[in-house]
């Protein structure tokens, strides 16, 4: 099947506004993980004890963390059925396509993690986005329940390890000779070919994480947005959002008051360190930060179809058109902070100034989104990206009159 680029429809902002609100949440969170690593984070922010400081910390606790990974995940997952349903409706849907897509993604991600950054999800993106494509066509019944079980299952990490000790992987022996030290002095000081060593030891030591923990909830998600996107919800968000007013202010309640409790109140008694409830203490912890992060989707669709506040929202959009491109921009800046590749910042910055840097760093972002798109059609990566899917060189610049119209 000679599948053809499908015809651009005008561009539902909104999606656009949510997947630029994605890439600023995600960036939060990633900045504090490039400024200090996993294995030595808890012991550096201990250094850190200014108001300005413990505060930052709390924001990022009550309103980042786990919470901006599930909306690009679903957001995701509802751009695959969406460009599904375009070319059913062509007659050019097909599982190649779709194959051909996600290999160039996954290269991407894998690109990402090698040259930059070993906390990439694009790769893990492409792989669940290849799965997720085998769905396209069946049941919404199954969508969601499939979408609910990956959700809530508990029993990941024992699974992992089975597999591990079956395959004999053992993926915390590769950080094993290092310590927060010498991971300190490979980013600050080592040569950027040991860098890329140590990208790769990273990546694999968390692979646990990685498809223990997020790819159950990317898979999720991904599934979420199947499902949206098979019923077009997007093509009457304003009555969508009206609609599940009630429950998800509702839920938003229930679960921020369980937030709460479990990052500063259940901690001080015995309880929360019970072997047998502590980690379903941690699983509804996640599963209330996955809701307070659809709940902001809920909001941006409330304040942007209800308010006025449209206007001050408008500008989200022009990085989410470029949500890869900037996504990937943003490790490159991580590389030359905190790096001997630039200025060697690792472990300097405090939680208020990393904080600081990853909304400055985003404001950049919205301004050069912008500038890009008064020429171009597509962002740099989302070009070479299609480019690649449908096998052909895709014009990219805008004709004259278009730039026109964009930036009056």
């Amino acid at each position: 099947m000679n599948t053809q680029p499908t015809k651009a429809k005008k561009r539902i902002e909104l999606l656009d506004v949510y997947r630029g609100f994605a890439i600023l949440g995600i960036f939060v969170v990633n900045i504090t993980v490039m400024n200090s690593t996993y294995l030595n984070q808890d012991q550096f922010l201990q250094g850190f004890t200014d108001d300005i400081d413990i505060l930052s910390q709390k924001i990022l606790q009550l309103f980042f963390y786990t919470k901006f990974f599930p909306i690009f995940s679903l957001l995701f997952g509802l751009g695959i059925s969406m460009q599904a349903l375009k070319l059913y409706q062509n007659d050019q849907l097909s599982f190649a396509f779709f194959g051909r897509r996600m290999f160039f993604l996954f290269l991407i991600g894998a690109a990402h993690i090698l040259f930059l950054w070993s906390g990439d999800v694009v790769h893990l993106y492409a792989i669940i986005g290849l799965f997720t494509s085998l769905l396209i066509m069946k049941s919404d019944r199954l969508i969601l329940s499939l979408a609910v079980v990956f959700l809530v299952f508990p029993f990941y990490d024992q699974l992992l390890e089975a597999l591990f000790n079956l395959t004999g992987f053992a993926p915390y022996s590769y950080l094993g000779d290092h310590t927060g030290e010498t991971v300190n002095q490979v980013i600050k000081n080592g040569s950027y070919l040991q860098g890329m060593q140590l990208r790769v030891q990273e990546y694999l030591a968390n692979t646990p994480m990685l498809f223990g923990f997020l790819a159950p909830v990317a898979v999720s998600m991904f599934l979420l947005g199947l499902y949206l996107g098979k019923n077009r919800i997007y093509e009457s968000l304003d009555t969508f959002i009206d609609t599940i007013k009630k429950p998800a202010i509702s839920i938003a309640v229930i679960t921020n008051l369980y937030r709460i409790i479990f990052l500063f109140i259940l901690p001080d008694f015995d309880i929360y360190r019970d072997e047998t409830l502590r980690p379903v203490f941690i699983k509804l912890m996640v599963l209330s930060d996955i809701a307070m992060g659809l709940f902001y989707l809920w909001v941006i669709g409330w304040l942007w179809h209800y308010t006025k506040a449209q206007k001050i929202l408008r500008v989200l959009q022009y990085p989410g058109r470029m949500a890869l491109t900037n996504y990937i921009m943003q490790s490159v800046v991580g590389l030359i902070l905190f790096s001997s590749v630039g200025f060697s910042m690792y472990e300097t910055l405090s939680p208020s100034a990393a904080l600081a840097t990853a909304v400055t760093v985003f404001l950049f972002q919205i301004g050069f989104s912008k500038l890009w798109l008064r020429f171009f059609k597509y962002g740099p990566l989302e070009w070479i990206w299609r480019c690649f899917t449908y096998k052909r060189m895709l014009p990219i610049a805008k004709d004259r009159h278009a730039a026109e119209i964009v930036s009056s």
